[in-house]
């Protein structure tokens, strides 16, 4: 049997030459996006993630055909619909872009964002505030599209779900901006929930972690994007969180995000933090070092700040070589 699409997308992604590009293939397989609904958007919280996989349209060219005979929907959302040109208002690109029905009643309009850092001097502005300008963009975008004239009420659901990898060890979470009514004078009731437009981040922890998260969806992501032996991953999203290794699709998601930059940055980051620290030390240790030779006490040196530690350390090292 052939290797199956999600496999094959492991087996890509670990690569760090081809990094870049595939990523985008394992947050835009339909059983992480099923995965990224039930544990971010409220509506399909108490759905199975096999139901959730036959809610996801295919209105926007999404692969439906298997090589495999008898294997399910599965597989990637193309990237079709990942441009947003609204006359007057710029162009701008989504990394992922599908539509999910809830019951043929309900219709979804589901951005996926995949983000490297939340930092506000990284970004050069706070990520809240892209967040609802893309949110805005894809209500006024429904205009001619979703509704006509002033027919507001059938504006359809919007979520933007950003899926950051620049949290510490224990800062695993989960985070939704959403509008929320309030009575400002008079004793009106709120009789009408406006739940037309949600962000949604989702942080997931990099680096070595203390243990597993204890939210399905982050443990899931961890284990997708770890470092960890190809076949140890494909094991654990087979036997842990029943994914099903499809077959691979034509087509690749075009999209903006480098997440690579991440684990490049972040290393770049630790070995420069150790550097400093050695080289500090190092530092302190010629300078209790210059401090002995020229006749200090142990009490003179300490007094300056110095450690008994690094005061023992050197003093030994300075008899071992005389």
């Amino acid at each position: 049997m052939s290797e199956t699409y999600l496999a094959h997308a492991i087996s890509v992604v670990d690569a760090a030459c081809t990094y870049d590009a595939n990523v985008k293939y394992l947050l835009a397989d339909k059983q992480i996006l099923a995965y990224i609904l039930k544990y971010t958007v409220i509506e399909f919280q108490d759905m199975e993630v096999n139901e959730i996989i036959s809610c996801i349209g295919d209105d926007l060219a999404v692969g439906t055909k298997a090589v495999d005979a008898g294997e399910p929907n599965y597989g990637r959302v193309q990237d079709s619909n990942t441009e947003d040109n609204v006359p007057g208002e710029g162009k701008i690109f989504y990394d992922i872009r599908f539509s999910a029905y809830l019951k043929e009643e309900m219709k979804f309009l589901i951005n996926v964002e995949a983000q490297k850092s939340t930092d506000p001097v990284k970004l050069g502005y706070h990520l809240e505030n892209r967040i609802q300008f893309y949110l805005s963009r894809m209500i006024s975008a429904q205009k001619l599209t979703e509704f006509f004239n002033s027919d507001y009420d059938n504006l359809k659901k919007v979520r933007s779900i950003w899926i950051c990898m620049d949290r510490s060890e224990d800062s695993d979470a989960i985070e939704e901006i959403s509008f929320t009514p309030k009575t400002l004078f008079g004793k009106k009731n709120i009789s009408f929930y406006n739940d037309l437009v949600k962000g949604i981040i989702v942080h997931i922890r990099i680096g070595q972690r203390n243990g597993e998260s204890q939210n399905t969806l982050i443990s899931m992501l961890e284990c997708l994007f770890s470092e960890s032996d190809i076949s140890e991953k494909k094991r654990l999203l087979t036997e842990k969180y029943g994914m099903v290794m499809t077959s691979e699709l034509e087509g690749r998601v075009q999209t903006m995000c480098n997440w690579s930059e991440v684990i490049i940055e972040r290393g770049m980051e630790r070995g420069i933090e150790r550097g400093i620290e050695q080289g500090i030390k190092q530092e302190r240790f010629h300078a209790i070092e210059r401090m002995l030779k020229a006749g200090a006490t142990m009490a003179q040196i300490l007094s300056y700040g110095y450690t008994q530690e690094e005061f023992t350390e050197v003093e030994s090292g300075l008899f071992a070589n005389a």
